[in-house]
């Protein structure tokens, strides 16, 4: 059943390779970190969530917003393959409405915070730009090439978007809901300009990150997206700092 239908677009992707160690408390049962040639990778995204439709009906006032969320890569073994999924850390949302809803149902970690996009076309330039504030503002800014292009198979590009799952971590139990939504283009990224402070906005854990530069930036077109219902999963795996060593 599709609980949400939507679009994402103009995916604004910043990635930062990061110690597996630090994300073992906030990895759900069941999953296991998933690598992309040897590197832990997290990504602070942000984008336009347009067009919203709940359970099959739009949200007066709630159908056009935009979501900046910070997350991280895995995967859960399943049959003979694996479900490739995100797990957030936090994602932040305009309208306290949104945050309820998700928190209620998904039990994700979403935030209220005021936020402002600037997304336009100067000569052949995408300038895009995500806000949002705290205390004080915080901004993602990108500038890319107006030129989509198609993904590249085993790319990097392929492995930050092509994560199908989310899991959520509820004290002993972990949830799973699907997100389908075809294959995205990209455009080629000339500049980006950051003004966070990771440490005030997700807390100590990831503090570091103010000093540290991106791996890369990404920036997507996206595409039509659905959230299918929400299930619980139960499953006995080995110990959390035993997938990282035998990975290492």
């Amino acid at each position: 059943m599709n609980f949400l239908k939507a679009e994402w677009r103009k995916l604004a992707i910043i990635n930062y390779e990061i110690d597996p160690e630090i994300l073992l408390k906030y990895l759900p049962e069941g999953t296991e970190i998933d690598f992309y040639q040897g590197k832990c990778y997290i990504s602070l995204v942000g984008f336009m969530f347009l067009n919203t439709r709940l359970l099959g009906f739009p949200i007066p006032f709630h159908r056009n917003f935009e979501e900046v969320n910070l997350r991280f890569y895995v995967k859960k073994k399943e049959h003979n393959g694996w479900k490739r999924g995100v797990v957030f850390i936090k994602e932040i949302v305009p309208k306290p409405a949104l945050s309820f809803v998700a928190n209620s149902v998904y039990k994700e970690n979403y935030k209220t915070m005021p936020m402002k996009n600037s997304i336009h076309q100067k000569n052949e330039e995408l300038l895009i730009k995500y806000s949002w504030k705290d205390k004080t503002w915080h901004s993602i800014e990108i500038t890319a090439e107006n030129n989509p292009l198609i993904m590249k198979t085993n790319s990097e590009f392929e492995f930050i978007t092509e994560h199908y799952y989310g899991f959520t971590k509820k004290e002993n139990k972990t949830s799973e809901y699907e997100v389908s939504h075809p294959k995205w283009e990209y455009y080629v990224v000339k500049k980006h300009q950051l003004e966070i402070d990771f440490k005030a906005v997700y807390g100590d854990d990831f503090e570091y990150l103010n000093h540290q530069k991106p791996i890369s930036v990404m920036l997507a077109e996206g595409s039509e997206i659905e959230v299918k219902t929400k299930k619980y999963i139960k499953r006995e795996v080995k110990s959390k700092k035993s997938q990282v060593k035998s990975h290492l």
